[in-house]
């Protein structure tokens, strides 16, 4: 019996070592200068701009009117307001745009938004399609410079999502994001300076027609961009990080809306972890598939409360075990993960989340971890499986 203990404890420490692991060596791959970009002239072919949109009454005259700075007069925004009950579609054609209606209560979420737009597009369809949501700014440039990068590599390619806080921010949702900016700064661009792909993030994404037009969007998966960008990666055209390419959102101001986006968020991740991660490693790996099995191990990694409290899990149970049987294997690989952990976590906060969180915020994260525990209970009690809009400030 205790052979078989000691067998479940060292593959748990083992297992959490693996994500601990990489996650530092993004981080220090992030602190390593960048690579010489190649010049990013205006992209050659005409751009399609599709803004998914429901009830976005309250953004979608700004995003408009910012998309279309971005623009030349051969591209096109397209806006699809999907399933309104406002006047999002009024509103964004008012703005400029051209726009399309969708009607489906039963079918609802991005993924079939985005599948009716580009079913409209194909009557005249464009080089390269860019997918920015209807309440994010775009930095002036960033459109050319992601969709040139997507047709030059002939694969998607992924803008710096970044998302602010509100000016009245607690302490909850700085650390929140600060873990955004660590997942959609940091990782990917450590991945870029290693030469790997990074994953699709929601907004800012942009794909050669050749590619988007084949691919399978009519659905209401939680995390339909991960899934996305997994599947390219399967068919070795996994997507490329662009930093210098940006696009901004903020976070609900609403404790409601926060919440409701979180738990889509990383009971999406988690499920993608849980159901699919540990195929696409192995198919990676026999198929020597380097863009899915860098992928498929960025996935690996869990969301950074749920690593944490992992973490301390094992540490006092292997420990324990130390103390009480002897066993220092199993204590040594969890102590060493609890470094790494706290090293990646520093280093990420010193280059990257100064702005976010200041020194003595820092000292909220435990809480801030323990706030996050019946997120992860939900998770296995009752998953988040539909898509659920997260509440914007006007809905408070």
């Amino acid at each position: 019996m205790s052979a078989v203990l000691y067998a479940i404890l060292l593959i748990a420490c083992i297992a959490l070592a693996l994500p601990v692991g990489l996650l530092l060596l993004q981080v220090l791959s992030a602190w390593l200068p960048e690579r010489a970009a190649q010049p990013c002239s205006d992209a050659a072919g005409r751009i399609a701009v599709l803004v998914p949109a429901h009830d976005e009454a309250l953004h979608i005259r700004r995003t408009v009117e910012n998309l279309r700075q971005d623009l030349r007069p051969i591209d096109r925004l397209l806006v699809v307001a999907d399933n309104c009950d406002d006047d999002t579609a009024a509103i964004a054609r008012a703005a400029g745009a051209e726009v399309v209606a969708r009607h489906d209560p039963l079918r609802r979420g991005k993924g079939y938004a985005l599948d009716f737009g580009l079913r409209h597009l194909a009557s005249d369809p464009p080089d390269v399609v860019v997918i920015v949501d209807a309440d994010c700014t775009v930095r002036p440039g960033s459109i050319g410079r992601v969709a040139a990068v997507a047709l030059r590599t002939c694969a998607p390619a992924q803008a710096h999502y970044r998302m602010e806080l509100p000016p009245d921010a607690g302490l909850k949702l700085k650390i929140a994001g600060f873990a955004w900016r660590v997942k959609n700064l940091v990782r990917p661009l450590g991945y870029l300076h290693l030469g790997l792909p990074c994953q699709l993030m929601g907004s800012g994404m942009a794909f050669p027609w050749t590619l988007i037009e084949q691919a399978d969007l009519a659905d209401a998966h939680l995390v339909e961009d991960l899934k996305l960008g997994l599947e390219f990666a399967r068919h070795r055209t996994a997507p490329r990080f662009v930093p210098q390419a940006e696009v901004t959102s903020v976070f609900p101001a609403s404790a409601a809306g926060v919440a409701t986006q979180r738990r889509r968020w990383e009971h999406g991740h988690l499920g993608m972890l849980v159901d699919v991660a540990p195929r696409l490693l192995w198919q990676g790996l026999r198929t020597a598939n380097v863009g899915l099995l860098a992928l498929a191990a960025d996935l690996c990694i869990p969301p950074l409360a749920l690593l944490a409290l992992s973490m301390t899990a094992a540490v006092l149970a292997s420990t324990f075990a130390w103390w009480t049987l002897g066993w220092t294997t199993p204590a040594s690989i969890a102590w060493t993960s609890c470094l790494a952990f706290a090293l990646a976590v520093l280093g990420a906060w010193t280059r990257f989340g100064r702005d976010v969180l200041s020194l003595s915020e820092m000292t909220g994260i435990p809480l801030y971890v323990l706030w996050k525990v019946p997120v992860y209970l939900r998770f296995m009690l009752r998953r988040e499986r539909d898509w659920v809009r997260s509440a914007r400030d006007v809905e408070k």
